[in-house]
């Protein structure tokens, strides 16, 4: 079993993460192992390789696994209630920016690892859509991880981070950041949360067994299974993740015959 980098430090995110993927296993009867990688393409080159049987991923790393190695979403995640979330970008608070994308022109922006969905693809995407370059309309680079560019827009080492909302509340909900430290400057529309995701091949009786499991987790069970104000997860397949599939077609990161399959 796999998960991303949600957390700021591999134990952090093993520490939140393993009692999710320790209740699986035990609904299923098997023994397991975690792994945390280090970053988001990382995961998909697991799945794709045959390295990791069951992921708890980003919509972007399942699509590029699923376009690479025939790997399947199964459930998705529910946050607060719902199954969806947003990429954000951030900058200080008292950054002055009346108009968006207008008064950003030659600021510093980071966005994430190319594996990332709402640090990378989906700011790409709607920089692509509305004409924008960001290479040179910006001051840009990328590669970083989300909570290193929330505390680089902090401590000013940089004027814009792309994150996502669920990320910037759990920095601030465990006192990492301070609300009135960031604004946000930039949402997108509402994005298709995290999969559950198992590699092509992947046993079909165990494959359903693990959907069920995930999707009978309770509010209640949630509490103590998952991490902060994820609340259980909803069964669902592929499609849930077109317009991410879209989004990676149009940046040319797809082939539309490779996402097709």
């Amino acid at each position: 079993m796999a998960v991303g980098p949600f957390l700021p430090t591999p134990t952090d995110t093993r520490t939140a993460y393993e009692p999710f993927f320790r209740h699986l296993a035990g609904q299923v009867g098997r023994g397991y192992e975690l792994v945390v990688t280090n970053d988001w393409a990382g995961i998909s080159i697991a799945l794709a390789t045959g390295q990791a049987d069951v992921a708890w991923m980003g919509p972007w790393g399942y699509v590029l696994a699923r376009a690479e190695g025939g790997a399947e979403a199964i459930a998705t995640v529910k946050y607060d209630g719902k199954p969806t979330y947003h990429s954000i970008i951030v900058a200080r608070a008292e950054q002055k920016l009346e108009r968006w994308p207008e008064d950003a022109k030659g600021l510093r922006l980071t966005l994430a690892d190319v594996g990332s969905t709402s640090g990378w693809l989906i700011p790409t995407y709607w920089f692509k859509m509305n004409g924008i370059d960001p290479k040179t309309y910006f001051q840009y680079r990328d590669g970083a991880s989300h909570a290193a560019q929330v505390v680089s827009v902090i401590n000013g080492q940089t004027d814009l981070g792309s994150d996502f909302d669920r990320n910037l509340n759990g920095f601030i909900d465990r006192g990492n950041i301070r609300a009135d430290q960031v604004k946000i400057v930039w949402q997108s529309d509402p994005l298709p949360n995290d999969p559950l995701v198992v590699r092509k091949g992947f046993d079909a009786a165990i494959k359903k067994k693990l959907q069920a499991a995930a999707v009978a987790i309770t509010e209640e069970q949630a509490l103590t299974l998952m991490p902060p104000r994820y609340t259980g997860w909803i069964a669902s397949d592929h499609s849930a993740y077109r317009l991410i599939e879209d989004a990676g077609i149009a940046v040319g990161r797809l082939k539309a015959r490779t996402a097709a399959k």
